[in-house]
């Protein structure tokens, strides 16, 4: 029997400015119906967590609300951004213990039939930090105890765009990050690596890796803003692994959400600045 995980991403909830609240509440109630085994939020939880503590509890009691199995990885706005990028609030031991002390562990193992399920605080992984280290050692470690389970990765930012962006990119791990991962990894390859960051959904595979990015449940960004390389539609994805290592996955929509563009919403993080030409150029 398939394995049902919920993958809800970029939710961007605040007690104080609820703007993307009753995207949540909706489908935190799809999910209550549909009852999934796992859920799991692969980041940028909060509106602005890396800076209000009380956002992570406040999220933290809506995902315990749920009912459900229920795990999480950090994005950006959750405990900050990759130090490398120069972000304005890049990811330090201030911010990270912010995170674990007011939401939780920042990575999880987790084994299900025939798959061994990791999640990593992608953020973390360029940083200057012991915590770094003592990451991809966790990660070396669940890959060699996986025996024959497929894996799947979870992390907020994608490994890859599918495209020839840049290094240095804001949509994706750099490739001295995802160099690292791939040398924890050894001679396995992840099965499956979910993400989310980009507010679009889109599957591809990739030597034999199934990447998949979910939508946000809170907004899309505007064409203006951001190129389209996926589906803009806010929801979630809907996970099916096989025991046999089979996976399968697709977008999964509920009734009533608002299909909002940050680039219309000043008040949530500031006027955008459209691009000029594409922020990632799609490969042929």
């Amino acid at each position: 029997m398939d394995f049902r995980i919920a993958q809800i991403s970029d939710t961007h909830l605040s007690a104080e400015r609820p703007h993307f609240l009753p995207n949540f509440r909706l489908v935190a109630a799809a999910l209550a119906a549909r009852r999934p085994d796992l859920v799991v939020n692969t980041g940028d939880m909060t509106l602005d967590g890396a800076d209000a503590p009380a956002e992570l509890i406040f999220v933290r009691s809506l995902h315990e609300d749920l009912g459900l199995p229920w795990l999480a990885v950090p994005g950006n706005h959750d405990v900050g951004d990759d130090p490398a990028l120069g972000p304005r609030q890049p990811l330090d031991a201030r911010r990270l213990a912010s995170y674990r002390a007011n939401f939780g562990p920042d990575r999880f193992l987790r084994d299900i039939p025939g798959w061994r399920l990791i999640g990593i605080n992608g953020l973390l992984v360029e940083a200057d930090l012991p915590d770094a280290t003592a990451q991809i050692d966790f990660l070396a470690e669940a890959v060699a105890g996986a025996g024959d389970r497929s894996i799947a990765l979870f992390l907020h930012k994608p490994l890859t765009l599918g495209t020839a962006d840049p290094d240095g990119t804001y949509w994706r791990v750099r490739d001295t990050g995802r160099a690292s991962l791939t040398r924890a990894f050894g001679d396995r390859r992840p099965r499956l690596v979910a993400s989310g960051h980009l507010h679009q959904f889109r599957r591809l595979e990739i030597d034999g890796t199934v990447h998949v990015w979910a939508p946000s449940t809170a907004f899309v960004v505007g064409d203006r803003f951001q190129q389209r390389v996926g589906t803009k539609l806010v929801g979630y994805v809907e996970h099916r692994l096989g025991p046999d290592g089979a996976c399968a996955a697709e977008i999964a929509t509920v009734d009533g959400l608002a299909l909002d563009d940050i680039g219309a919403m000043p008040e949530v993080y500031g006027a955008q600045r459209p691009v000029a030409s594409p922020s990632f150029a799609v490969a042929t």
